[in-house]
């Protein structure tokens, strides 16, 4: 499937949207930071009436965070392990795993020894710095606060967590690992079901997803309504799914430029 400019997107799709699900890393950030305007856009829409849901591979540590002080609707954290959505009004987070405790806790055991082996394997690679808040995955840094990886030494992880039983996905910037049959697709199932009330399969007509990077493939082979920021391109030929359409500018400014059409075409509906 060729991905089509955003411009060449129908009004008639974008002015249906009412929750906008997004990625994180290099989605809603460039070089590692929200610019201004991203931020800015999640605002936007959040007083429009359309909701915000990141669904990341980042930790429970920092979705604790996001959940309470972002102007989002709640947040699939971990690749699908869980998601957390804070209620305002009551001032409670609701924490909703894929796994129960004890299942999490011999899981942590594995991963720790995966990690010595992938480290030993690959000593290039690093543990993600955010490994210290994540409940669930092991996280294996190939970009972020590393040299970069070269693409045999990234395969080489992901056969390493994938012949010891876990998954295995690759983001712009780490490679996560975990055991559990979830991905981020099934978590954001639920929580649309379960916090916001909407059957997906019955309202694809209003949910938009946007991304940046091979680990996205579950939510853009799902929702046929999917836009890909312009970093997407280098990873394009690795894809089986691909998003329906491309932002001109990369990340969180072609996650502002999506917003701005979004919000454009809300306004023209009101009228």
């Amino acid at each position: 499937m060729n991905m089509l400019p955003l411009s060449h997107i129908d009004r008639t799709i974008l002015k249906d949207i009412d929750t906008l699900l997004t990625d994180i890393d290099d989605t809603l950030t460039i070089d590692g930071k929200i610019p201004a305007v991203a931020y800015s856009a999640m605002e936007k829409l959040h007083s429009a009436g359309i909701r915000v849901l990141p669904v990341t591979g980042r930790p429970a540590g920092w979705c604790d965070h996001i959940a309470r002080m972002w102007p989002v609707g709640g947040i699939i954290g971990e690749n699908g392990a869980f998601y957390f959505h804070y209620q305002q009004h009551e001032r409670r987070m609701i924490r909703r795993y894929w796994q129960p405790e004890t299942v999490r806790r011999e899981n942590r055991k594995k991963l720790s020894a995966l990690a010595d082996k992938i480290l030993t394997a690959i000593p290039q690679a690093r543990i993600s710095a955010d490994q210290a808040y994540r409940e669930t995955d092991l996280a294996i840094d190939i970009r972020e606060d590393v040299p970069p990886l070269q693409p045999k030494e990234i395969t080489h992880i992901v056969q390493i967590f994938k012949s010891s039983g876990a998954q295995a996905k690759i983001s712009s910037i780490h490679v996560n690992g975990w055991f559990g049959d979830y991905d981020k697709l099934a978590m954001t199932r639920i929580f649309l079901r379960e916090v916001f009330k909407v059957e997906p399969e019955k309202h694809m007509g209003r949910i938009l997803f946007v991304g940046d990077s091979p680990n996205d493939e579950p939510m853009f082979e799902y929702f046929p309504h999917s836009v890909g920021v312009a970093n997407i391109v280098p990873f394009a030929e690795q894809m089986t799914f691909k998003p329906a359409w491309i932002a001109q500018r990369e990340g969180g400014l072609g996650f502002a430029e999506l917003a701005e059409a979004l919000l454009k075409a809300k306004t023209l509906r009101g009228r």
